[in-house]
């Protein structure tokens, strides 16, 4: 069974996803593509479980630039085993940071002894992270600086990395979509 619960972020509102009440298991926001695609069952509104006051009490600090760790609260992204070892990497850059498609891709294509690795294949699995923000694929940029691939929309994703107060110089928008001018309003 799967529960979930809103949250008035200063960058939009929120809908949190967990498992059985214990698991966190999506952060999307309103109008997100791939929003809740995941979760393959009826989601039940409850505002009180224990893993939503956690996960709200997490973005309150991520909010107020306190940078909270990733590890503070259970996940439980659903995807397939490359999809969840591309979290797993984007788990590991830092709070300010980015990485390209091409360094995660790289560092998956060394790990399964391969000489390269698809810079899209990662992008489709950054794409379709279930829980934004805490797995913060909004942290992954193209090799050029391009601000790409982000299913919150790229307005967001500026957003988010001024908030952590990523060095925004060599970075740019592309031309925006008609998903993100909808998407950023």
């Amino acid at each position: 069974m799967y529960y979930k619960t809103h949250y008035n972020s200063p960058i939009g509102n929120i809908t949190l996803a967990c498992d059985n009440k214990e698991n966190l298991v999506g952060l999307w926001f309103e109008g997100q593509k791939y929003f809740g695609g995941t979760v393959n069952a009826e989601m039940i509104e409850n505002n009180n479980l224990e893993i939503f006051k956690k996960t709200k009490k997490w973005l309150d600090k991520y909010f107020k630039n306190e940078k909270p760790e990733i590890s503070e609260l259970p996940l439980a992204p659903i995807g397939n085993d490359f999809r969840q070892r591309v979290w797993q990497i984007l788990c590991k850059i830092p709070y300010g940071e980015v990485y390209t498609y091409g360094e995660i891709a790289k560092i998956i294509a060394k790990e399964r002894g391969k000489e390269k690795m698809s810079a899209q294949a990662v992008g489709g699995a950054v794409g379709h992270n279930p829980i934004s923000i805490i797995i913060p694929c909004h942290r992954v940029v193209g090799s050029n600086g391009s601000l790409t691939g982000y299913a919150g929309g790229i307005k967001t994703k500026i957003k988010l990395l001024k908030h952590e107060g990523v060095n925004m110089d060599g970075l740019f928008a592309p031309k925006l979509t008609c998903r993100d001018k909808v998407y950023d309003k």
